[in-house]
């Protein structure tokens, strides 16, 4: 570890000594609001993260029970996954917010953990030699298969999904727990982890139908305000109800020449854009919601606000979880050596994580408004995910630092929107990667990585992943915000270096990239590339800005 410090040190000293000149941003440019044209507009991604990014998470979360007087103890080589379960349930029988605290020392956990409660805490004694750690002795795949994932193992078997690659002698299928599952799992008993068979699409309950809506605006007509109440926590849905060309995939996509994959129209019941959203005020035929819109909203998209089923106010911190080296068999066959799987959560958290030989650190499915924040994935082990968001809206992942190697070291997954990465740093075999599925409107944010060039002056930092069915890569308007580049081996320095890697990423903003090394930039098609090779000096963070700027009109307004 210390030679990775030694080299954020050598690349913080070459910012200075490196060809980039020094910038202090003019942010006229930055135009998010109702009516901005499509060349000009930035989304405002300020309402990411814990109550929208406006409160701190809380260092004291109610009634504190440890979780020693509740018969788990540390440091005895024993399984403790009843104990830990046991004593999760039993504290959640309590009134009001409640903390679980684990003791100091290992804890060992052979199956999943569950937590079904609003207000709940699982915390641990911190992530060094004094403080907590849970050790996962095996994977998910000796576990008792979860019933929540049972649509999804259907599906793998209904659609043979296979790894296949032929030069190493693969040809097998995927594993349930490729993209899904952990061992600390948040759920709401008996809701959909994520739609994959038609044959289990069940009625959403609509509690007004929306005609009309601004991008970038926060207010909605609508029908049926007798079913709504200010504080609802509800979900947004858009529809494409007409096939190949409907007119959601051209608002999406910008109407760029570009593959677009069949799931996008061969399942219209499935909603293409989902905002978790919360009602602020109501007239006859309008509702004021909390966070803007990403598109306009139209007649044909067939928009409705439904009930959304989650849990609020849960947070996992303080510990570390720990998995044995284990040897890689190939991608979409992992195991399921997975730690903390967020599901149908809102106004949550995970910090101060330290995570070691996963296939997944954080996975995630269908969460709003959640912090994710100081988690460090480590190991020997080749992790599919560190940490990963899909089906996540105004998710904020905040100072993630990844050592180990990964196929998506950060990740935008399948409908990913108004999600974040803020100050993370890559130190092996970076990969920017947006996932394909509808994911638009996403930032990665003051994100610092460590690459080494091939010998054609190039790396493909923006290389997307996916599957050709939910393709493009991404959406209208993802944007990348002062990428900070160390290039750590020594060729051809008078050069400059490509960065490629995305070809079918429609109005992308790619804005501040700079290093100890000159860039230049491949990104399409209609990307805005702005101040290569400048150092940001006085707005570091997009999103500190538009927060900071937020949060100061939210005062003149009161």
């Amino acid at each position: 570890m210390n030679n990775l410090k030694h080299s954020s040190l050598i690349f913080v000293l070459g910012l200075f000594c490196s060809s980039p000149m020094s910038w202090s941003q003019d942010m006229s440019f930055i135009s998010s609001g109702v009516d901005v044209d499509d060349s000009i507009f930035i989304p405002d991604f300020s309402y990411a993260g814990y109550h929208n990014g406006i409160k701190k998470i809380p260092e004291i979360h109610g009634t504190v029970v440890q979780a020693s007087t509740l018969n788990v103890l540390a440091n005895d080589n024993l399984d403790d996954t009843s104990a830990i379960q046991e004593a999760i349930d039993e504290v959640s029988k309590l009134k009001g917010p409640v903390t679980l605290q684990l003791p100091p020392g290992k804890l060992i956990v052979s199956g999943i953990l569950y937590i079904e409660r609003d207000n709940f805490v699982l915390r641990g004694h911190g992530t060094d030699e004094s403080g907590t750690e849970i050790y996962f002795p095996r994977p998910l795949m000796y576990c008792k298969d979860p019933e929540d994932l049972k649509e999804l193992r259907e599906y793998l078997i209904e659609f043979d999904k296979r790894q296949k690659e032929k030069e190493n002698n693969i040809d097998l299928p995927f594993s349930q727990y490729a993209w899904s599952g952990g061992f600390i799992w948040t759920r709401v008993p008996g809701e959909r982890v994520k739609p994959y068979l038609k044959k289990y699409d069940r009625p959403h309950e609509v509690l007004a139908n929306v005609f009309e809506g601004k991008r970038g605006g926060k207010t909605l007509k609508i029908s049926k305000v007798q079913n709504l109440a200010v504080g609802d926590v509800v979900e947004l849905q858009l529809f494409n109800k007409n096939g190949k060309e409907g007119r959601i995939l051209k608002d999406l996509y910008k109407e760029q020449n570009l593959k677009i994959g069949g799931h996008h129209w061969n399942f219209p019941d499935l909603p293409l854009v989902r905002q978790q959203v919360k009602i602020l005020s109501l007239t006859d035929n309008s509702a004021t919601i909390n966070c803007p819109l990403t598109i306009d909203v139209k007649p044909e998209y067939k928009a409705q606000l439904v009930r959304w089923r989650h849990l609020k106010e849960v947070g996992i911190q303080d510990f570390s979880i720990r998995f044995p080296k284990s040897p890689r068999i190939a991608h979409h066959v992992e195991q399921g050596y997975n730690g903390i799987y967020l599901t149908r959560v809102y106004d949550s958290w995970v910090k101060n994580i330290s995570i070691e030989n996963a296939d997944s650190g954080v996975l995630t499915e269908n969460i709003a408004n959640v912090t994710i924040e100081n988690v460090i994935t480590k190991g020997e082990n080749i992790a599919h995910y560190t940490v990963a968001m899909s089906g996540t809206y105004n998710v904020l992942a905040k100072g993630i630092k990844v050592y180990n190697k990964a196929v998506h070291p950060l990740s935008f997954n399948t409908l990913a929107t108004k999600c974040v990465y803020l100050n993370c740093e890559v130190f092996k075999d970076p990969i920017l990667d947006q996932h394909s599925g509808a994911n638009h409107q996403n930032l990665f944010d003051n994100t610092t990585v460590h690459i080494s060039a091939d010998e054609e002056m190039s790396y493909p930092l923006f290389k997307g992943g996916g599957a050709g069915y939910w393709k493009p890569s991404h959406g209208a308007f993802s944007t990348f915000w002062n990428t900070k580049i160390n290039v750590l081996n020594d060729i051809g320095s008078s050069k400059n270096i490509k960065l490629f890697g995305m070809k079918d990423g429609p109005f992308s903003r790619l804005i501040g990239i700079n290093g100890n090394r000159n860039f230049k930039v491949e990104y399409q098609p209609k990307a805005m590339v702005k101040d290569v090779n400048k150092v940001f000096e006085k707005f570091p963070s997009l999103y500190d800005y538009q927060l900071t700027k937020r949060k100061k009109i939210k005062l003149v307004s009161y």
